[in-house]
Formats: C-alpha cells, sequence, structure tokens
C-alpha cells in the first residue's frame, strides 16, 4: 500500500453493540436532571476509527453527564468491520456515502442500500438530539478543521469549544445532506445545533487525540460534564481560532479531473484567476484573492466535492 503509515487503527467495538437503545451500538446515559440531549456519533465513515476511540475513551473513563443526556453512537458499523489494512480506505462504506443521504426526502425513498438501512435506524436518535458532535478524519495530512455550517449558532458553539484552531463555516456538498444538516440542525431559527470536526490524517496517531480533546471540549462547553474532568482530556496550549467562510465548493462534472499541485488543505492563493485544476478541458481558477483551498481530494469521482474554497473572516 502506498501512502501514509497507519498508525491508528480500527479497535474492538463488540463490547458496545447491545446499549440501551433499540439499535445496535447506541447507548444513552441519562442524568436524571433537565438539560440537553448531546449526542456524539463516530463512524460515519467506517475507515474514520478516531471517532471509535474517542467513544471508547469515553467508555472506558465512565463519562457520565451531569444534566440531560449523553448518547453515543457508532453509525456505519458494518463498513468499520471491512477495515483491510491493504487497502483502508476502501471501508469508508459499503454502497455509498452515509454522510451524503440526510434528509427526509432521501430517508423517506424507495432506495436501498446498507447505508440507508442504518441512517434509517438512527435516524430517530439524531433527529432527537439538542446537540451533535460528528468525529471525522481527512485522506490528506492537514490541520483539524471544525466544520460549523452556515447559521451563527453553529459558528458560537464552535469558538465556544476554543479547539481546534480552524473553524470552518460551509454550507454542505451537492452530492447530498451530512448527518450534520439534518433537519433542525440546518434551520437558522432553531436551537438545535450540530458540528462536524475532521481530526487530521485517517491513520495518524495524532487524529486520535485530536479526537478526544475535542470531544471533551464539546462536554465541557455545553457543561455536561464536571470542569476537572473535562480538564484530564482536553487540549493543553490552546490557539485562538480563526473563522474560514467557504465561498463555494468546487464539484466534479468530468472524468478526468486533477490538481495541478499536490495540496492538502489551507493553501492560500494569492491571486484570483491563479489555476489550480482542471476539469477536463475547463480550469479550475481561484475566484478571490487570498484563496483558501480546504479539503482537497486526491480520489476524485464525479459529481463528488474536490475541494471548497474559502477565506478568513478577521
Amino acid at each position: 500500500m502506498n501512502g501514509p503509515a497507519l498508525e491508528l487503527l480500527p479497535i474492538d467495538i463488540s463490547a458496545y453493540r447491545n446499549g440501551n437503545k433499540p439499535v445496535d451500538f447506541v447507548h444513552q446515559f441519562d442524568s436524571g436532571r433537565p438539560g440537553p440531549n448531546v449526542l456524539i456519533n463516530a463512524l460515519t465513515h467506517g475507515n474514520e476509527v478516531c471517532g471509535a476511540h474517542a467513544l471508547v475513551t469515553l467508555f472506558e473513563n465512565n463519562i457520565r453527564p451531569t444534566k440531560g443526556s449523553l448518547t453515543l453512537s457508532f453509525a456505519n458499523v458494518d463498513a468499520y468491520h471491512t477495515f483491510d489494512a491493504n487497502d483502508p480506505t476502501a471501508s469508508r462504506f459499503i454502497d455509498e456515502d452515509f454522510n451524503r443521504l440526510w434528509s427526509d426526502k432521501i430517508l423517506d425513498s424507495p432506495r436501498k442500500s446498507s447505508e440507508l438501512t442504518r441512517a434509517r435506524e438512527i435516524r430517530g436518535i439524531v433527529a432527537s438530539a439538542d446537540y451533535l458532535l460528528d468525529l471525522h478524519s481527512m485522506q490528506l495530512p492537514s490541520p483539524a478543521l471544525m466544520l460549523c455550517g452556515t447559521a451563527p449558532k453553529g459558528r458560537r458553539l464552535a469558538f465556544a469549544l476554543g479547539v481546534p484552531e480552524h473553524v470552518v463555516a460551509d454550507p454542505g456538498h451537492a452530492a447530498g445532506p451530512r448527518m450534520r444538516d439534518y433537519g433542525a440542525f440546518s434551520d437558522i431559527d432553531a436551537a438545535q445545533t450540530a458540528l462536524l470536526v475532521e481530526c487530521g490524517q485517517h491513520w495518524a496517531s495524532t487524529t486520535r487525540e485530536v479526537a478526544i480533546y475535542t470531544t471533551f471540549h464539546f462536554l465541557g462547553a455545553l457543561d455536561l460534564i464536571e470542569p476537572d474532568t473535562a480538564a484530564l482530556f482536553t487540549a493543553s496550549g490552546a490557539h485562538s481560532q480563526r473563522l474560514i467562510e467557504v465561498v463555494g465548493p468546487v464539484t466534479i462534472k468530468t472524468d478526468s479531473f486533477s490538481f495541478t499541485d499536490e495540496f492538502k488543505g489551507l493553501e492560500v492563493i494569492s491571486k484570483a484567476g491563479t489555476v489550480i485544476g482542471h476539469d477536463g478541458a475547463h480550469p479550475v481558477i481561484t475566484p478571490h484573492d487570498e484563496c483558501i483551498l480546504i479539503m482537497p481530494t486526491h480520489q476524485p469521482r464525479l459529481g463528488q466535492t474536490a475541494v471548497r474554497l474559502g477565506r478568513y473572516i478577521d
């Protein structure tokens, strides 16, 4: 296999199959006190294993909410269990991307797939959450990113966490809505708020650390755990956060897409009109000065997002 070393690998989660909800691999802990229903979700993509490590850390340390409830969900477990070290990205999904299915129109449709079956199973759990943290990782080595959506409520929660350094206000993907976009999460007037964190490169050991401390910052920001508990796992040497506003995604329109360089993400292209890639015969150019490249893919597929383009908002 060519690519980054596999420092971070899947772990055994079989002990967490039987929870206290009607579906497998979902556990809810109720404090018995008034408060929000908080959901932390892992394995939206089966190859993004850092989230499993973070949830297991919560289980092993007997983390329980001081108010409201805390729900822990391992999402696309079937894909996770197909992991093969010789082709580790293949376990991303079974039939289709689990994170492009989150609208009532899609979930209520007659379509069938492994991912739709699982999404329909946990749909009610997602819909009932007041706050969601969805744990992800990235194909390429890049600093962690907190994707907060476009509504002010997402930005407020992202900055309340204090990590990671880069907060990205983005509208999602043309290929389909994400879990963090589902229902009230995308309603600007609703209180329900969702964050999606990209913790680092899939197989880097540091990605596990980011997933764990981001999870504890999330619980701490919501006052769901005692400060002393949160402090055991939170990040040291916190950075000031910066907001990146996405001005648009580059959606792949042909079967022949390529970048002009080995972009990894967060590169700042100084001049508008700079060619950064080609989609078939058509050049892909930066729309403005100081254009930031966010999460470029080097495994391009027709209809998918090649890269998001953004700018810093000071």
